[in-house]
């Protein structure tokens, strides 16, 4: 179902800046799915061409497309970008009543920030940012979490759908956010300890190959071993254009900044950011992170 925005019964007008690896297959789906009317933009051009052939209109900037869609989907590398194209395009020029989805990963507090910001103008805001793999968002197969009043999630929840099989609504604006960046933060506390026991199993005289195979019929297992450990730990294999160190980074500090927000110390967290730092030091920053087990410590 196409949400519908007037009582003409016109589909939503959409708008998705942010065509990276996630945004480019998570606008596709939507466009291809909804037959709702969609414009693009993003810095690189090959992106909103390959969008364009499948039927998007290319936008000048997101500030124009904020003048003119109902909904508006951002897709960028963190808070920092997302700030900047809230305060410097979208409030100086979106139209009232406009929907901003950011289903990138942002601070909570940030979120919130914008939120009101947008309000004071007459538009509206949910966060919905993603988890799951860069093949789940090719296939439509993607979790997302939204932050957001009932009424606009109830409206973008059939998007959404054509590029996720999960969606929850975690709260009001920002509790997205919080879910995300807490699986975010349990996922990279997983990759430390599968380190430490690939490091000291091999230490010991066991094979690693044996150690996760025998992990994941016990206890231990989980998506991390399946996925990071197997697939990229074992074979000692890290490439660029998967997850970044530099991008893990970012988001295990959005975790501590959550931590610091609530009240509490999230020593994991804490053991992971510096782990991801030692890993980048150690020029792996554009390394998918798990690469961060080739730094592990001896004592």
């Amino acid at each position: 179902m196409t949400p519908k925005t007037t009582a003409s019964a016109q589909p939503a007008h959409l708008g998705f800046a942010g065509l990276g690896v996630m945004g480019e297959p998570i606008c596709r789906n939507i466009l291809l799915k909804s037959g709702a009317p969609m414009q693009v933009f993003d810095l690189s051009a090959a992106p909103v061409a390959r969008l364009v052939g499948h039927g998007a209109r290319a936008a000048q900037s997101v500030a124009a497309m904020a003048a003119e869609v109902d909904i508006l989907f951002l897709s960028l590398p963190g808070g920092a970008q997302v700030e900047k194209v809230v305060r410097d395009e979208i409030l100086p020029a979106g139209k009232a009543g406009l929907l901003v989805v950011d289903m990138s990963t942002s601070p909570v507090g940030l979120s919130r920030e914008l939120s009101e910001a947008l309000q004071e103008k007459g538009m509206r805001f949910a966060d919905a940012p993603v988890a799951r793999t860069r093949q789940a968002a090719e296939d439509g197969t993607l979790s997302i979490m939204v932050g957001g009043a009932d009424a606009d999630v109830a409206l973008i929840h059939p998007l959404l759908a054509h590029a996720a099989t999960d969606i929850t609504h975690c709260g009001p604006v920002g509790c997205g956010q919080v879910v995300k960046i807490l699986n975010n933060m349990v996922l990279f506390e997983t990759v430390v300890a599968l380190s430490e026991a690939l490091s000291l199993g091999r230490a010991a005289g066991v094979d690693n190959a044996l150690l996760l195979d025998t992990l994941a019929k016990g206890s231990a297992d989980s998506f991390a071993l399946r996925n990071h450990g197997m697939k990229a730990m074992l074979p000692d294999v890290f490439p660029t254009g998967a997850f970044p160190t530099d991008y893990a980074l970012k988001d295990v500090s959005y975790a501590l900044a959550l931590a610091s927000l609530t009240g509490f110390r999230a020593h994991g967290a804490e053991l992971a950011k510096a782990r991801m730092e030692k890993a980048q030091e150690a020029g792996l920053g554009d390394a998918y992170f798990p690469a961060l087990i080739r730094v592990m410590d001896r004592a």
